[in-house]
């Protein structure tokens, strides 16, 4: 058991101490001790610390997953900085909002996005370094991360870090379409992951298969931060693709934990494995558990995997604001694959009506989340906060019912927002972008339910000039991560309007019912 940590910084530490000789990462051939680990998040924080960044201080991590993720998130917690992940799929464009935004002091990035943070560098006036990961050893404006890392000795400043000190500001679309950033707390987060330490009963004989991207709350919380509570191993993999590169690192390091967002398990559900490989998963599959978050699960899919695979495949539901986790369906008892499961064990969950009363079972409202693992508000929005946290209940802007055992079931959205595979989009950051091409006259973005990405971006336009469809999308996606972009575009003479000249979205919904499912 562990003693009542403060920090995060602490959980790694107290771990490290007790397994030190225990692998902590696997990422291809590289295996990484937890005494190791530890070691190498102080030099970094050491080499941070002389370039200047000091407590409070932000520092942004634009990496897909890989080990220097993990390095980098605890150095720069060690120096009670805090942690702004930015999505590795961002374009330049994109990171440029959450780095001037938050005001970060330091970029640590890949070495495709180099010529990107060295622009956001010449560009923004509080960034002050970038640290590139296999970058160029000879560049005078960027700065090697090896290089740095070999550079520097162990950080041996003490530096208190309270309970209540920002850890992480993770950006997450808002309802005005701006982005907006959920600080979260040591408290907060350490109080989600022994809830679903305890939900799910994690050893440190697990070992957590790491697919999703870090810079998600679900995959930094439930495969990053929860293993390394409990001293569990971590497979980190680069990508989800190929399939059988991630089924035999399961196989191969014996993986107890897999964690996947809906789309994936419904294409793992319906792809062509060999005969054997079926046969083989179901009886000698060392995996003791799936959990499905991100987006709401159908119950088809999760009927077909299980029945498919024998794995039990557990729904939960959270968010960002919820560092993320608020429900999970037990791991023994009494389970509906229709609902996010119950509360955890330290969270309080109602659903509410327009004016905030409390509504009975069975009654679809809005869902209310307190607890400790609740976010201390959005970064400089004070009027944000006050909208989304009133009296400690955090306001989901989620529509769903409770029943009589306290499961709970996600019914709809409030907002517009879009969820691809777990990461929000919201249509006018879309709009705005298509109206600004000089040939598009209107434009509506709404989402539709799709069979592989859960939902996604469809678009129809208004032209004032011959434009295809293939032209559009060469645009967005020069300027909008690749999840963003519309997977069609659709041209019509008029875009259906109320009297007030409001473009009637759920009119073009209906549309295009069910065609992508």
């Amino acid at each position: 058991m562990h003693r009542e940590v403060t920090s995060l910084v602490e959980m790694l530490d107290e771990t490290a101490n007790k397994y030190p000789n225990k692998i902590a990462i696997v990422f291809g051939t590289k295996k990484i001790s937890y005494g190791d680990l530890a070691r190498i998040t102080k030099r970094l924080a050491s080499g941070l610390y002389d370039l200047g960044v000091r407590e409070f201080e932000r520092v942004g991590i634009w990496l897909p997953n890989c080990p220097e993720f993990v390095y980098s998130f605890f150095a720069i917690l060690r120096l009670r900085a805090t942690v702004v992940p930015v999505n590795s799929m961002f374009k330049r464009e994109e990171a440029r909002f959450v780095m001037e935004d938050c005001a970060a002091k330091a970029l640590v990035c890949s070495v495709d996005r180099i010529n990107d943070s060295q622009n956001l560098l010449s560009r923004l006036h509080n960034l002050k370094h970038v640290i590139c990961v296999s970058a160029p050893k000879k560049s005078s404006v960027v700065i090697n991360f090896d290089s740095l890392l070999r550079q520097a000795k162990e950080f041996t400043k003490s530096v208190k870090i309270n309970d209540d000190d920002f850890a992480q500001i993770i950006y997450t679309s808002g309802t005005t379409g701006r982005p907006k950033g959920a600080c979260l707390t040591h408290k907060n987060l350490i109080s989600n992951i022994k809830d679903c330490a305890q939900i799910i009963r994690v050893t440190k004989r697990d070992c957590t298969i790491c697919i999703l991207p870090l810079f998600h709350s679900f995959a930094s919380t439930v495969c990053m931060l929860l293993p390394i509570y409990k001293g569990a191993k971590i497979v980190i993999m680069r990508a989800v693709r190929p399939f059988k590169r991630v089924i035999r690192s399961i196989f191969k390091h014996r993986v107890t934990i897999f964690a996947g967002v809906p789309s994936l398990y419904s294409i793992l559900a319906d792809a062509k494995f060999p005969p054997l490989s079926i046969i083989l998963s179901r009886f000698i599959n060392p995996l003791r558990l799936c959990i499905s978050g991100a987006a709401a699960l159908p119950f088809e899919v999760w009927h077909k995997f299980q029945g498919r695979f024998g794995r039990l495949l557990l729904q939960g539901y959270g968010l960002t604001e919820a560092s993320p986790v608020v429900s999970l369906n037990p791991l023994k008892g009494k389970k509906k694959p229709a609902s996010v499961g119950m509360a955890l064990p330290s969270v309080e969950v109602k659903v509410v009506d327009e004016k905030g009363n409390d509504l009975e079972n069975d009654q679809i409202g809005e869902l209310l989340v307190k607890g400790p693992n609740v976010m201390k508000g959005y970064y400089n929005l004070e009027e944000e906060t006050k909208t989304s946290l009133k009296e400690n209940w955090l306001y989901t802007g989620d529509l769903a019912k409770i029943d009589k055992q306290g499961f709970i079931y996600i019914m709809g959205r409030l907002k517009e927002m879009i969820n691809v595979r777990g990461l929000n989009v919201y249509p006018r950051e879309i709009e705005d972008l298509l109206y600004r091409h000089p040939a598009i006259k209107e434009a509506a973005v709404v989402g539709v339910s799709h069979s592989h990405r859960g939902e996604a971006p469809v678009a129809f336009v208004v032209k004032k000039a011959d434009l295809e469809e293939r032209e559009i999308t060469h645009y967005l996606r020069a300027n909008l991560a690749p999840y963003k972009v519309p997977i069609r575009i659709f041209s019509k003479d008029t875009l259906p309007k109320n009297p007030t000249g409001k473009i009637l979205k759920k009119d073009l919904q209906k549309e295009i019912e069910g065609i992508f499912k």
